[in-house]
């Protein structure tokens, strides 16, 4: 199996990438072009490392997913839910995807989009807490 470690950038510095299905990468672009109202609310207050000063992703293809945003230093997920995921079969699927990520090593956050819209400054101070807690857990480990 090969390493998740790859060599990255003109620098060849390492860096971290979760695995993905290439099949995922032109739904991502499709996503990213078209996003909620409550994603690009919360893209514009995490955006350019305004939280802690580390970099997230929107849309990223993660293995068999497209997570809606993901911070690699931090090993974090954060989903954003509209009122589709408050039928059942909808919160199966989201806690399969939840254990399959938080299996490999990733925290999940999950936010409904009224949170988002209403309680922004609220949601934010949870990521804040959230990424410093994975940045020393993820920089000591055992």
């Amino acid at each position: 199996m090969a390493s998740p470690f790859e060599k990255g950038g003109q620098r060849g510095i390492l860096r971290f990438m979760e695995r993905y299905s290439l099949k995922l990468k032109q739904n991502s672009r499709s996503l990213r072009t078209n996003m909620t109202d409550a994603e690009q609310v919360l893209w514009q207050r995490i955006r350019r490392k305004q939280i802690q000063g580390v970099q997230f992703y929107r849309q990223k293809p993660l293995f068999a997913f497209v997570v809606d945003f993901y911070c690699p230093a931090a090993k974090l997920v954060i989903e954003l839910d509209g009122s589709q995921h408050f039928a059942e079969e909808h919160q199966t699927k989201d806690q399969e995807r939840n254990a399959a990520l938080t299996g490999s090593g990733l925290r999940v956050l999950r936010f409904d989009n009224r949170q988002i819209l209403l309680e922004t400054d609220a949601v934010l101070e949870v990521i804040d807490k959230t990424v410093k807690e994975r940045m020393r857990v993820n920089s000591n480990p055992p």
